[in-house]
C-alpha cells in the first residue's frame, strides 16, 4: 500500500535557508497496514519477549542479573553516541579503582545505569511515563559529564540538527522541528505514551521511540533517552518485569539502516518498513539475552561444583564469594573479605586459591592493591560490545 508522503508529517521552511520538520500526532493516520508480515514479526517478537522473562524468573538472583545486564546496555547505547569506555573501565570507575590515565568517560555510562535505574523504579511504583519523568532521567543521564553543560533535564529552547560533527545546520542529514512546533509535538506524544488504546505494546513502543528521535526535544542525550523509553514502555506494559531487553546492540550492528529506517518514515511515511525493523530487533535482542542468560546459569553450575569438589567442606566462603563475583567481577582482597568476613590473610590466600582454579585473574600486575577479575564472566557480558 502506498501512503502520502506527508503521513507523518511535513516540511517547514524557516527564514534562514533551511527547512525543519513538523511531526503530525501519533497514531498514524492513514492507520497502519499491519500485514501478515508484521503480525508474524509481532508474534515472533512477543514469543521471545515471554521466554526472556521466564528465564530471568529461574535465573538464582535475577536482580543481580540485572544489575550486570543494565550496565552492559549503558556501555553499548553510550558507544553509539561516542563514548569509548568499556565495561570493565565503568566496573573499575564503581570500584574506585580505574588507572587515573585511562579514559573518565566512564562517569558518562555510570550516569546512564542511575538513569535507567531511576526509570524503571519509578514505572514499578506505579508512575505514569511523563514529560517531567522523561526530564528527570535526562537530568540523570547528563549531570556533570560531557554535554552536561547543554542543560540536563531541561528541554531546549534553541534549534538543534543532526549532522556532521563539526558541521552546521545547512550540513544537516535532518533538522527537527522549531522550539514552539517541538513544544506542541512533545505535548502530543506524551498524550499518545499515556492513552489507553488497542495498539500492541510493542508496536507502540516502535511508534514511540521513531517519534521522540524526530521531535528531537535535548539538546544532547536524545538518542539514549529514545532507547530508554523503549524499555520503560515495556516494563509499563508489564511485558517485562525486569529491564532485560534493550536494543542498542541491534541498533549498533545495523547502524546505517536504523537511520535510513527512521529517515524513510519521516520523507515518505513508512511506518510499516520501521515496525518491520523494529520487531526484529526486539526478537534478536530477546533471544541474545536468553542466551546470555543460560550461559550464565551454565557457568554459575559449573564453577559451584568445581569449588565444591576442591575445597570439600572449606566450601562455604569460596561459594559465598563466587556468587558476590557474579554482582562484582572485580574485587581486591579487601572486598573478599568484605564478602566473606574473613581475616586478611585468609581473604588474601582464597584469591590465589581462585587464582590456581582460573576463577579469578590479577590484572594489575602490581604486588600491592591488587585487582581481580572474573574472567569468564565477564567475557560473556562482553559478547556483543
Amino acid at each position: 500500500m502506498k501512503f502520502p508522503r506527508d503521513r507523518v508529517g511535513i516540511y517547514k521552511q524557516q527564514k534562514r535557508e533551511y527547512k525543519t520538520f513538523v511531526p503530525k500526532p501519533l497514531p498514524p493516520s492513514p492507520p497502519l497496514d499491519l500485514d501478515i508480515k508484521i503480525l508474524n514479526l509481532l508474534s515472533r517478537a512477543d514469543q521471545a519477549l515471554g521466554r526472556l522473562d521466564g528465564v530471568a524468573e529461574v535465573l538464582p538472583n535475577p536482580d543481580l542479573f540485572v544489575m550486570m545486564y543494565v550496565k552492559k546496555e549503558a556501555v553499548l547505547s553510550s558507544q553509539i553516541e561516542g563514548t569509548q569506555a568499556s565495561l570493565l573501565d565503568v566496573l573499575e570507575f564503581e570500584a574506585k579503582a580505574l588507572d587515573p590515565h585511562k579514559p573518565t568517560e566512564a562517569k558518562e555510562v555510570v550516569n546512564y545505569i542511575k538513569a535507567i535505574n531511576y526509570g524503571v523504579e519509578q514505572i514499578k511504583e506505579g508512575k505514569k511515563i511523563s514529560l517531567s519523568l522523561i526530564k528527570k532521567i535526562h537530568y540523570y543521564l547528563l549531570e556533570g559529564i560531557r554535554g552536561g553543560a547543554r542543560e540536563p533535564g531541561k528541554i531546549r529552547t534553541i534549534q538543534n540538527w543532526i549532522g556532521p560533527p563539526g558541521g552546521n545546520i545547512t550540513d544537516a542529514l535532518f533538522i527537527p522541528p522549531d522550539v514552539n512546533d517541538m513544544k506542541k509535538a512533545l505535548k502530543d506524544l506524551e498524550l499518545f505514551i499515556r492513552k489507553e488504546d488497542d495498539l500492541p505494546p510493542l508496536i507502540k513502543a516502535g511508534l514511540v521511540h521513531s517519534q521522540f528521535e524526530t521531535i528531537h526535544p535535548f539538546l544532547d542525550g536524545n538518542g539514549r533517552i529514545g532507547r530508554l523509553l523503549i524499555t520503560l514502555l515495556l516494563t509499563r506494559s508489564q511485558h517485562l518485569s525486569r529491564p532485560l531487553l534493550y536494543l542498542s546492540y541491534y541498533f549498533k550492528q545495523n547502524r546505517t539502516e536504523y537511520y535510513e529506517r527512521l529517515q524513510a518514515v519521516r520523507d515518505k511515511g513508512e511506518w510499516e518498513s520501521w515496525l518491520s525493523f523494529f520487531l526484529n530487533g526486539m526478537y534478536h535482542a530477546s533471544t541474545d539475552a536468553i542466551r546470555t542468560s543460560m550461559r550464565i546459569l551454565e557457568l554459575r553450575k559449573e564453577k559451584q561444583e568445581l569449588i565444591s569438589e576442591k575445597l570439600g567442606k572449606k566450601s562455604g566462603s569460596a561459594l559465598k564469594l563466587l556468587d558476590e563475583l557474579f554482582n562484582r567481577p572485580l574485587v581486591t582482597v579487601n572486598s573478599i573479605i568484605e564478602i566473606t568476613a574473613l581475616s586478611y590473610p585468609n581473604a588474601n590466600r582464597l584469591a590465589s586459591i581462585f587464582g590456581d582454579l582460573g576463577l579469578l585473574k590479577e590484572i594489575t600486575g602490581q604486588k600491592r592493591n591488587r585487582i581481580y577479575e572474573f574472567v569468564e564472566y565477564m567475557d560473556i557480558l562482553n559478547g556483543g560490545i
